[in-house]
């Protein structure tokens, strides 16, 4: 059975994954590291925050995915 601390995220290790995953977001990767900094002592030593994950889930970005559907109606007009 795994320890409470292997669960346990290292700062310097998720903010290697933030960059990897986010790369050329310069400006989000600063304030993740910021965020992460300023509550990173908070958390550390409480294993519900390891457990739920409350880090990866805060840098997690907000994303919109859109895209334009062109469709005919039953009148054979072209909707978009």
């Amino acid at each position: 059975m795994a320890s409470v601390y292997d669960r346990h995220v290292d700062l310097a290790g998720f903010m290697e994954g933030v960059k990897k995953r986010n790369p050329g977001q310069t400006e989000f990767i600063q304030a993740v590291q910021e965020v992460a900094q300023d509550i990173y002592d908070f958390i550390e030593d409480k294993e519900a925050y390891h457990t739920a994950q409350i880090l990866r889930r805060i840098a997690e970005p907000d994303r919109i995915v859109s895209f334009r559907v062109c469709w005919e109606d039953d009148k054979h007009n072209v909707r978009v």
